[in-house]
């Protein structure tokens, strides 16, 4: 007999945005195209976002990354 197994979830922070009307729209329309949530839909953005930083902000950022190691 097949049990049943609730997959764990990602940790996670809650944060509150403010966005431009037709940012949300078009994100939604994309989600909805996608088929996935809108959740998910703005952490694809802001991750491809980061891996794609202009080089002077990435070694910014890796800076003050590494002035916290408990991170």
């Amino acid at each position: 007999m097949n049990k049943l197994r609730i997959p764990e979830n990602h940790s996670g922070v809650s944060k509150t945005l403010r966005l431009p009307e037709n940012i949300v729209e078009d994100i939604q329309n994309l989600a909805n195209l996608k088929n996935l949530s809108f959740n998910k839909v703005v952490i694809s953005l802001l991750e491809f976002s980061l891996n794609n930083l202009d080089e002077k902000d990435k070694e910014e950022l890796e800076k003050l990354q590494n002035n916290f190691p408990f991170r």
